[in-house]
Formats: C-alpha cells, sequence, structure tokens
C-alpha cells in the first residue's frame, strides 16, 4: 500500500513538473555576438590600462624616494629623515588613494563598468522575458554560469533566438 502511495505521489509530482517550460541561454554566447559588449570591453580595458600606468607612475616615483633616501641618510640630520619619511608615507597614500578611486568597490572602473554594461545586460534581459512570456517559459537558465547543468539538449537553448530579438545575427 505504501508503494502504490508513493508512486501515486511521484506520479503527480512528475505531471506538475511537465507542465511548466524551461530554457535554457548562453550568456557568454550571447554577449560575445553583440558588437556594442565586445566595445565596452574595450573601452574598459583601455580605461583600466591607463589609470594603471598612473597609479603605477607614483608607485615608481615613492620606491625612487626610499632608494634616494637610503642612499642619502647617512649624511641627513634627524629631521631631514623624518621629513623624508613622510613625504615617502605621504606619497605611498597618494598612490594607494588613486589605486582605491580607480579599482576600489565602489570606484571609477566599476562605475564605468556599470554604465556601460547595465544597458546592454538590461536589453538581453528584456528580450529574454518578452521570449519568455511569448513562449510561457517559466524558468531561463544560463548554462554559462551555472555549472550544475550537466546536459541540456539544444533544442532548449534560446540563445540564438535572443540574439534575433535584439537584432544581431548568431555565427
Amino acid at each position: 500500500m505504501k508503494k502504490l502511495l508513493i508512486i501515486a505521489v511521484m506520479l503527480v509530482s512528475a505531471l506538475g513538473m511537465s507542465a511548466q517550460k524551461f530554457a535554457l541561454i548562453d550568456m557568454e554566447y550571447i554577449l560575445k555576438n553583440i558588437p556594442a559588449y565586445e566595445r565596452a570591453n574595450e573601452q574598459l580595458s583601455q580605461v583600466a590600462k591607463k589609470w594603471q600606468a598612473e597609479v603605477d607612475a607614483i608607485g615608481t616615483e615613492v620606491q625612487t624616494m626610499y632608494k634616494n633616501y637610503q642612499n642619502e641618510s647617512v649624511f641627513l640630520s634627524q629631521e631631514q629623515k623624518k621629513a623624508r619619511q613622510e613625504e615617502i608615507l605621504t606619497k605611498e597614500k597618494e598612490a594607494s588613494e588613486l589605486k582605491k578611486k580607480y579599482f576600489g568597490p565602489e570606484g571609477e572602473l566599476y562605475k564605468k563598468r556599470t554604465s556601460l554594461m547595465t544597458p546592454i545586460q538590461e536589453e538581453i534581459y528584456n528580450a529574454v522575458k518578452d521570449i519568455s512570456d511569448l513562449r510561457g517559459y517559466s524558468l531561463v537558465l544560463d548554462r554559462a554560469s551555472d555549472t550544475g547543468i550537466i546536459f541540456a539538449s539544444p533544442k532548449v537553448d534560446i540563445s540564438n533566438e535572443v540574439l534575433t530579438k535584439l537584432g544581431y545575427s548568431s555565427n
């Protein structure tokens, strides 16, 4: 009797699950096929290189100041030594603050990335939502970010449909 009840519960659960439709997308594939995303990444890369060069220049200046201090410290008075040490610490702090300003959690690079990527992500989200509403999908998973997907039929992958909806052709 218990086995019959368990089988009945499993059947009802299976019927309930089959009523829900789902699909997969591959965000990496979609983003790779959107030229605006590639341009935004290139722009971010160039800005990051420029800012890193600024931070590195100050770091090099700090190293030079420290080497000069070490070479000249025997000839300096206590007051001069203290003044040089303070200059070096001030310059190190400047480098640290600049690095935080550009690359910190709320830094300029984060803000720039957000301003460039958010419109693209919203456009993709709206296309996925429109397709989901049209086709009746209850769930859309990103196969690129979910390593829990071991196998997925290409029939449930709507990545090319999303690209078409966005006005881009897939490879």
